[in-house]
C-alpha cells in the first residue's frame, strides 16, 4: 500500500511536466514538419532550376552586393551550391519563425496557464512553485527537442538525395542552427512570463525583445563594416553558426549561455513570488470591452485573434521577402530550360521574376493550408478540453458555433492569401520589377482554394470522426506536399498527382490562375463543410 501511495505521489508531482510535454511535443513536431518542408522546397527547387554551374554562377552574381536583400535574408555565402543557397534562403526566415513559436509557446504554457487558474490546481498538491516552473520549462525543452528531431530527420532524408548531397553531420548541424532561435525565445518567454503581470504583457515584452534583436541583425547585415553587430543580437548568433557553408560551432556558446541564464532566472523568480503576482507593475485595468462577446463567433474571434494576426503578419513578411528577391532571382533564372519547361507544362506564359514567384509561392500555399488546418485543430481542441460544453449549455446552437468557426477559418485563408500577394507586390515594386498589383493579388488568391478544401474536409472529419479530424487535415497537407516534391524530382503517375490538392493550382503569376479548378476545390470544400456541420448537429460531444 505504501509503495502504491508513493507511486501516486511521484506521479502527482510530475503532473505539470506530463501535461505540458504532451502539448509542447505536438506543437514542436508540427513545426518541425514545416521546417523540413522549407528545407526540401529550397534544396529541390534550387537543384531543379539551376542544374548547371553557369546558371548557379549567374544566380550568385545577381544576389552578391545587394545590401537590401542581405539585410532581410542575411549575407549570401556560397549560394552557387545547393547547400549554400538552402542555408541562406531559409536561415533567417526559419530562425525568426522559430523564435515567434518559442515565445508564444512559453508564455502560453507558463503565464497563460497561471492566468487561467489551472496552476492553482497543480500547486494544491505536492508541486512547489519552483518545481512547477522547472517542470514546465523541461516540458518546453521536450517540445524544442521534437522540433529539432523532426527537422533533423527530414533534413537528413533530403540531404541523401543525389541532387542535394548534404552530409549527415551537416544536416544535423543545419537543423540545430534552424531551431536555435526557438530555443532562445523559449527561454525569453519563460523569463518574461515570470516578470509580467499577464500573458499579454509578457508577449508584448518578448515581442519588443524580438523586434530589437531583428532590427540590430538587419543593421549588421546591411554593411560589411557593421558585421560585428551580429554578436550583439541573439538573432545574429544563428547566422554566425554558418551551417553548410563553413560551420562555426563556437557560436553555440552565447546561445547556450543565454538559455541557461534565462531559465535559471525564471525558475528562481517563480520560487520567490506568489501565484498571480508579478515583478513588474500591473497595468491599470482598462474599461471592459464586450463588443466581441455578443455571440459564439465573436468569442471565437477574441480567443483566436493573436494566432490569426500572427499568421497574417508572417505571410505578409514572407510575401515581402519573395517580392524583394524576385528581380535578382528572375534575372538568374532567365534562360533556364528547366524552369521554362515546368512553366509551359503548367500553362505558364511569363518568365523572369514572374516565373520565380510562381514557383516560390508554393510555400505560401503550404502555410495558408497549415493556417486552415490550425483552425480545425483549435475547434477540436475546444471540444476535447470540455470548453464547448459550457458554451452549448447556453442558448447557442451547435450549427451556429461550428459555422462561425468555419467562417473565421475561411476569412483567415482569404485575407492571408491576399495579404501575401499584396506584400509580394510591394517588395517587387521596390526593386522596380514590373509585375502589376492585379497579377500578384490573383497569385495570392490562387493559394486559397486548396486551403479552403482542406478546411472543408477538416470540418467533415470533425462532424463524423472528431478524434481523427486533426490527423486528417495535417495528413492531407503532408501527403499533398510530398507528392509535389516527388513530382518535381521524378516523373510520376498522373493519378497520383491528382491526389495532391496543390497540384490543381497553377504557378501564378507565371501562369494565369485556373479559376475552374479553383472553383471545383472551393465547391467541394464547401460541400464537405456543410455535411460536416450537419453531422456535428447529430452526434454527442467527444472528449479527449
Amino acid at each position: 500500500m505504501q509503495a502504491e501511495l508513493a507511486f501516486h505521489a511521484r506521479r502527482a508531482a510530475r503532473v505539470v511536466a506530463v501535461t505540458t510535454t504532451r502539448r509542447a511535443a505536438r506543437s514542436g513536431a508540427l513545426w518541425g514538419y514545416v521546417f523540413g518542408a522549407a528545407v526540401a522546397s529550397s534544396a529541390y527547387g534550387y537543384a531543379r532550376l539551376y542544374p548547371t554551374a553557369a546558371s548557379r554562377a549567374k544566380l550568385a552574381a545577381s544576389f552578391s552586393g545587394n545590401a537590401g536583400i542581405a539585410a532581410v535574408l542575411g549575407p549570401a555565402r556560397r549560394i552557387e551550391t545547393v547547400a549554400g543557397f538552402t542555408a541562406w534562403r531559409i536561415g533567417v526566415v526559419l530562425t525568426v519563425i522559430g523564435a515567434i513559436w518559442g515565445l508564444l509557446a512559453a508564455t502560453r504554457m507558463l503565464r497563460g496557464e497561471e492566468d487561467a487558474g489551472r496552476w492553482e490546481l497543480f500547486l494544491s498538491g505536492q508541486t512547489t512553485r519552483r518545481g512547477a516552473a522547472a517542470q514546465a520549462i523541461c516540458a518546453l525543452a521536450g517540445g524544442l527537442a521534437a522540433l529539432w528531431a523532426v527537422t533533423a530527420v527530414l533534413t537528413v532524408a533530403i540531404g541523401l538525395a543525389p541532387k542535394v548531397r548534404f552530409s549527415i553531420g551537416g544536416s544535423l548541424y543545419l537543423a540545430a542552427a534552424l531551431v536555435a532561435g526557438a530555443g532562445m525565445f523559449l527561454a525569453v518567454g519563460a523569463f518574461v512570463g515570470q516578470l509580467a503581470a499577464s500573458r499579454r504583457q509578457a508577449n508584448l515584452i518578448g515581442a519588443g525583445v524580438l523586434g530589437a534583436a531583428f532590427l540590430l541583425r538587419m543593421i549588421a547585415d546591411s554593411a560589411r563594416g557593421l558585421a560585428w553587430l551580429r554578436w550583439a543580437s541573439p538573432l545574429g548568433w544563428p547566422e554566425e553558426l554558418r551551417p553548410l557553408t563553413g560551420p562555426r560551432p563556437l557560436a553555440f556558446v552565447p546561445i547556450i549561455a543565454l538559455i541557461a541564464a534565462l531559465v535559471g532566472a525564471a525558475v528562481a523568480v517563480a520560487g520567490r513570488r506568489d501565484l498571480g503576482a508579478s515583478a513588474l507593475p500591473t497595468p491599470e485595468a482598462p474599461q471592459p470591452r464586450t463588443g466581441l462577446l455578443r455571440g459564439p463567433t465573436g468569442l471565437t474571434i477574441r480567443l483566436t485573434r493573436p494566432g490569426i494576426l500572427a499568421w497574417v503578419a508572417g505571410l505578409a513578411i514572407l510575401g515581402l521577402v519573395l517580392g524583394l528577391v524576385a528581380q535578382a532571382a528572375g534575372n538568374a533564372l532567365s534562360g533556364s530550360a528547366t524552369l521554362e519547361r515546368a512553366i509551359r507544362r503548367l500553362g505558364g506564359q511569363h518568365g523572369g521574376a514572374a516565373a520565380y514567384l510562381g514557383v516560390a509561392f508554393s510555400i505560401v500555399g503550404l502555410l495558408v493550408s497549415l493556417a486552415a488546418a490550425g483552425q480545425v485543430a483549435a475547434a477540436r481542441g475546444e471540444e476535447a478540453e470540455g470548453h464547448l460544453d459550457h458554451l452549448l449549455a447556453r442558448p447557442v446552437g451547435r450549427a451556429r458555433w461550428l459555422a462561425g468557426r468555419l467562417a473565421i477559418g475561411a476569412t483567415l485563408v482569404i485575407v492571408s492569401s491576399v495579404v501575401a500577394g499584396l506584400a509580394a507586390w510591394v517588395g517587387a515594386t521596390s526593386q522596380h520589377e514590373g509585375i502589376g498589383i492585379g497579377r500578384l493579388l490573383q497569385a495570392g488568391l490562387n493559394m486559397a482554394p486548396p486551403a479552403l478544401f482542406i478546411l472543408g474536409v477538416g470540418v467533415l472529419a470533425l462532424g463524423l470522426w472528431p478524434r481523427t479530424s486533426t490527423p486528417v487535415v495535417y495528413g492531407l497537407i503532408v501527403w499533398s506536399y510530398l507528392v509535389e516534391l516527388v513530382a518535381a524530382a521524378v516523373t510520376t503517375n498522373r493519378w497520383l498527382l491528382d491526389t495532391s490538392v496543390f497540384h490543381h493550382i497553377t504557378p501564378a503569376p507565371a501562369a494565369d490562375p485556373n479559376w475552374t479548378a479553383a472553383a471545383w476545390l472551393t465547391g467541394l470544400g464547401l460541400l464537405a463543410a456543410v455535411a460536416g456541420v450537419a453531422a456535428f448537429r447529430r452526434r454527442d460531444l467527444v472528449s479527449a
